[in-house]
């Protein structure tokens, strides 16, 4: 499921309930930096928060033949992105 699949689901059993939206985790993320290492296919992602936190992600494939670097930026952004709403899980908890 993608996650607004899964807020459609959310709102459809408990839209009162407490949880946090996909919109509500692109709304935290300030800035985003890239980094290809080089001779590699390792890319991290850095995500600045509006708040001046960052969470990092990366991918890399086994193949250099494989590397496209749009493709390595989504993926790292998604990992970092997925960092996200493990802390703001953990900060509407507290």
């Amino acid at each position: 499921m993608t996650e607004n699949e899964i807020e459609a689901a959310v709102q459809a059993t408990n839209p009162a309930g407490l949880r946090i939206t996909p919109e509500d985790i692109d709304a935290l993320i300030a800035e985003e930096a890239y980094y290809v290492f080089p001779g590699t296919t390792m890319t991290v992602c850095c995500l600045t928060t509006t708040t001046r936190s960052y969470v990092v992600g990366y991918s890399a494939c086994i193949s250099p033949e494989n590397f496209d670097a749009a493709i390595g930026r989504q993926i790292a952004r998604s990992e970092a992105r997925d960092k996200l709403w493990e802390l703001e899980g953990y900060a509407a908890h507290r």
